[in-house]
């Protein structure tokens, strides 16, 4: 009887689970985000002319990690606002000479914002979006019935609410066209492809394989689809349109997936690409989770452009690698240290410990590793290009930059540096440590998050040597009688 009684009450269970699940499916919205193209001729795209960068070429990735990485990477441009550089064109703030920004899920929004804006909306950032409840887009709610839902379809939130709340307060509707239209920055969001288990990339590219406009998908989506954490979020649907348009995958990627000694990296994301092109029945939808998942630093799409490329100046035109002198390239990075009080008891962690653990050295492991991966390829292309520039004749050098005036085939410099909490000092990193991966911070713990970038930027030894060794005359842009930085 007692087995019986026990059989029973487990039956009746399963049934009462049954009907709640049966209640909560059916009322997903997971349309794909993206819309067909007829023609990749017809693909809009950023402008890769040969104006676009000029001697100094500056870009920025932020990091995952909720509204504290969205504080984080605003504080650190803050901070970037205050310098200018005597460039070719005269004084420039350094915020406008971003030329290249990506971002992950907190880190996306920033980006997306700051590519969409530029310094202008740095002000309003704050305001229309940091000192708001982001969490009011969607469920946070502890429930059976949001158990259910993770079971049943994959995740609490479908993508009816928190892109809403995106546009309703950041966004306003904005699309890629509207990226495209302002020309720079350069602005890569990234969100992870979970079959394939790389990086997707919102950028021309990946969508004239999928035959799809890039031009009219939502930033609101892009931005959500970037952070939308495993369990909290439905993952968010990308429609493959098949081969009709004329897509294919470049070149570049099939001679990458060609070479057994290519970069693991590089292999991954082309044999994601030639699933899509090759096989568009089977991979119709690309499923996207947070790009923290793959790449929580947002520096994959840069190291994969660069890679197995067959000219040393790429992705530059050679018009832009005569050019350049100078290349900054800052990581900022909002991860935690690792923190609990467990390493010192006998005890194991709990399991919902244990959840956030494990998930915190998966990505940890991988975002180091990719991060040293991204230092080797920047280093690599820098040496590529000068000796590139020092094999040109004068004649080319004449066809390609127009003068030969002032011309130092190996005066290029490139310098990547990881901006994080370690740079804001002992004390106050033990203080940011603790701040949760929320998409909703208290003024007190915004104003330490902010004030954290800024005083991390400028304590930052990468940058403050790329200031002090620069050839140009570095000013701040606080004291406009023109101070010199030290």
């Amino acid at each position: 009887m007692i087995v019986l009684g026990g059989l029973c009450r487990r039956w009746l269970l399963a049934s009462l689970l049954a009907v709640a699940m049966s209640a909560c499916s059916g009322n997903v919205s997971n349309a794909p985000i993206n819309e067909p193209i007829a023609s990749v001729a017809d693909q809009s795209g950023w402008p890769l002319g040969p104006d676009q960068f000029g001697a100094t070429v500056v870009g920025v990735a932020f990091s995952g990690g909720g509204m504290r990485a969205s504080a984080f990477s605003y504080g650190v441009l803050n901070e970037l606002d205050r310098y200018e550089i005597v460039a070719e064109d005269g004084r420039q703030r350094m915020t406008d000479m971003i030329d290249l920004i990506s971002g992950v899920s907190g880190g996306s929004v920033t980006a997306a914002y700051f590519g969409l804006k530029g310094r202008d909306g740095l002000p309003m950032f704050r305001s229309r979006f940091l000192e708001r409840n982001a969490e009011q887009g969607f469920d946070t709610d502890v429930s059976l019935a949001n158990v259910l839902r993770i079971v049943q379809d994959g995740g609490v939130n479908d993508r009816s609410q928190f892109p809403r709340w995106l546009d309703d307060n950041l966004f306003e509707g904005a699309t890629y066209a509207d990226l495209f239209a302002r020309k720079r920055p350069l602005v890569w969001i990234a969100a992870s492809d979970i079959y394939s288990r790389v990086p997707f990339v919102f950028e021309p590219i990946t969508f004239s394989t999928l035959c799809s406009d890039l031009s009219k998908v939502r930033l609101s989506e892009v931005v959500a689809a970037s952070a939308a954490v495993p369990g909290v979020f439905i993952p968010m649907n990308v429609e493959n349109f098949g081969g009709a348009c004329g897509g294919h995958v470049p070149m570049w990627l099939q001679r990458g997936l060609a070479d057994s000694t290519a970069p693991a990296t590089l292999r991954a994301s082309a044999a994601a690409m030639t699933r899509y092109r090759n096989d568009p029945e089977r991979f119709r939808y690309v499923k996207l989770l947070d790009g923290g998942l793959t790449d929580n630093f947002g520096i994959h799409s840069l190291a994969v452009s660069r890679t197995n490329r067959d000219r040393p100046y790429m992705p530059m035109t050679a018009e832009q690698g005569v050019r350049v002198k100078r290349f900054l390239f800052l990581v900022v990075d909002a991860g935690r240290g690792p923190a609990g009080h467990w390493p010192k008891e006998l005890a194991s962690p709990t399991g919902t410990e244990l959840a956030g653990i494990v998930t915190d050295v998966a990505i940890d492991s991988g975002v180091y590793k990719g991060y040293d991966y991204f230092t080797t390829i920047m280093r690599d292309w820098q040496n590529d290009l000068r000796r590139w520039r020092c094999s040109l004749s004068d004649e080319e050098v004449l066809k390609t930059r127009g003068s030969l005036k002032g011309w130092r085939c190996s005066d290029v410099v490139f310098t990547v540096g990881r901006v994080s909490f370690e740079d804001a000092g002992p004390e106050l990193k033990q203080e940011l440590d603790k701040v949760p991966t929320r998409f909703q911070l208290d003024p007190a713990t915004l104003d330490k998050v902010i004030s954290a970038g800024e005083t991390a930027l400028r304590n930052n030894a990468t940058f403050r040597s790329f200031m002090r060794k620069s050839p140009m005359r570095m000013l701040s842009a606080a004291a406009t009688e023109g101070g010199e930085v030290r």
